[in-house]
């Protein structure tokens, strides 16, 4: 039996007084336990959609439950199962590290437990940081103790909106890998980004949204075999001008100065006219020096949906 989702979204609308839609009719199920990313361009809706769950915006129609609990009818219920970290570093500057994130667990209720707040801040490594004021830490610091701040009241789902906007890289994958630890204890996350790769790397399911409309949900593995392309690239030994005749059969695309031929082909058909094509290229006496494939990235594909959806404009 399939076990009910954490989080169900069914035609979700936000239109703001001015008439702008931010939201149109928005339906997404998340599973208990998962990583989900939500992924578009500024503006797209991804900050509406996680306001309106977490109480912040109020929908225009629509429905929206946690474990079960509606949103409005059951505001309490639902948001003490939800954890924000908002974009912005919004923290008392002046409080310590561990002052802040003991508040933050009293504000949902949840009776005094050092013992849990300390494994909260070991685990984001930052249990040393206990007693710095904020305002003394480094951005990437402040981001985990929004972090702390989220899970201090023991949340179900997380909601992480651009959780590593503005930290480096070296600081970026540290953070994956915390984010990792948090659904292996058994804490669903949805996170938007920016960051394909961070999508790429950390999440099961992909959601793209473009002006307001949900356009694709999809396992991540599955989108990328599922939409992904390959490319073909041969290095040539002397420069051509015009596709070889006899190559006519492949769509070859003249590149590098006329010193690469390019292939692209669906992933899916690894073997779509390769073989082939090499063999005809060496029956043809066309010398190359080097060959290269390469799988297409997901930002790839989302940037491809995305002017599929705008009629092909960039």
């Amino acid at each position: 039996m399939t076990a009910p989702p954490i989080l169900a979204i069914s035609g979700l609308t936000k239109t703001y007084a001015t008439g702008v839609a931010a939201l149109s009719h928005v339906d997404l199920q998340i599973r208990d336990g998962e990583i989900f990313a939500l992924l578009g361009p500024n503006g797209a809706g991804k900050t509406t959609l996680i306001n309106i769950v977490c109480g912040i915006v109020t929908r225009t129609s629509g429905d929206v439950r946690v474990a079960g609990h509606d949103i409005d009818r059951e505001f309490r219920a639902a948001r003490t199962l939800i954890g924000l970290v908002p974009q912005e570093l919004a923290t008392d500057a002046f409080e310590t590290v561990l002052a802040t994130v003991t508040f933050s667990r009293g504000l949902f209720g949840r009776p005094k437990d050092p013992g849990f707040v300390e494994k909260v801040l070991r685990d984001l490594s930052l249990w040393d940081k206990r007693d710095a004021k904020i305002m003394t830490l480094s951005g990437g610091m402040k981001r985990r103790v929004m972090i702390a701040k989220a899970l201090a009241h023991e949340p179900k789902v997380l909601f992480l909106d651009e959780p590593t906007a503005g930290v480096d890289v070296a600081l970026r994958r540290d953070m994956w890998a915390q984010i990792r630890g948090l659904r292996e204890h058994g804490v669903t996350i949805i996170l938007t980004t920016h960051y394909i790769e961070e999508a790429e790397q950390m999440a099961d399911r992909i959601g793209i949204i473009s002006k307001g409309e949900l356009i694709l949900v999809e396992e991540t593995a599955t989108l990328m075999t599922k939409l992904g392309k390959r490319q073909l690239t041969l290095t040539l030994q002397d420069p051509v001008t015009a596709i070889p005749e006899g190559l006519g059969d492949w769509p070859l695309v003249i590149t590098g100065d006329g010193y690469q031929l390019e292939y692209t082909y669906d992933a899916n058909e690894v073997q779509a006219g390769v073989p082939a094509l090499l063999r005809r290229v060496t029956e043809l006496g066309v010398g190359f020096r080097d060959i290269a494939t390469r799988q297409s990235s997901l930002e790839d594909i989302f940037v491809s949906l995305l002017e599929a959806r705008s009629g092909g404009a960039t």
